[in-house]
């Protein structure tokens, strides 16, 4: 049976002794990749690079900068982020969070640790990823829900019908033309606002 693929962990760290500390803490379990890039640029070059599962950033204290850096890596090449710091407040730690960081751990950076605290941060950034592809999906059917009422109400007063017979026809039309219900809902749409113009 062949072993699972092991991790890739990009490693974010000046400080070659808390670095060392990492790396034996995954030894076996991940590749890591080490970087001393914390400016958003540089940080995401890295990603893209070497396409990591997880980032790991150890610093003594976030600040403002390093926080809007993860920011937009979090926007632009979301992974799961786990950061250790070695002196830190709430306030902080808020602000981590809401910049996309899966596990903020103060003082608390031991080989013990390491591995723990990113199979946590990993099925945290997981959980989350799948709340907000359904928040995603639900907010598009709502919309596509309003497109097609809108379109079956345009039928129902222009052409006399009811509301099954509307969405009937709807549905009839999108599968000859081989489109979704709403494409098929917005065309009418369109065709409506033009002749009412």
């Amino acid at each position: 049976m062949t072993p699972p693929p092991r991790l890739i962990v990009l490693l974010a760290d000046n400080d070659p002794e808390r670095a060392r500390v990492v790396e034996d803490g995954l030894s076996g379990y991940a590749v890591v990749r080490k970087t001393g890039a914390v400016g958003a640029n540089a940080l995401l070059n890295e990603i893209n690079h070497w396409q990591p599962d997880v980032i790991i950033i150890d610093c003594q204290a976030p600040d403002r900068d390093t926080l809007e850096n993860l920011r937009t890596v979090a926007r632009e090449n979301p992974k799961p982020i786990v950061m250790f710091v070695e002196n830190g407040d709430g306030t902080l730690a808020r602000e981590a969070i809401r910049a996309g960081v899966s596990a903020y751990i103060v003082d608390g950076l031991t080989e013990a640790r390491v591995r723990p605290v990113l199979e946590i941060a990993i099925e945290r950034f997981r959980l989350v990823n799948d709340l907000q592809r359904e928040l995603e999906k639900s907010k598009a059917d709502l919309a596509a829900r309003k497109v097609i009422e809108k379109a079956k109400g345009i039928l129902m007063k222009q052409r006399g019908m009811s509301e099954n017979d509307a969405h009937g026809a709807l549905r009839s039309m999108a599968m000859r033309q081989g489109k979704t219900l709403k494409e098929v809902a917005e065309n009418v749409i369109s065709v409506a606002d033009l002749l009412s113009g």
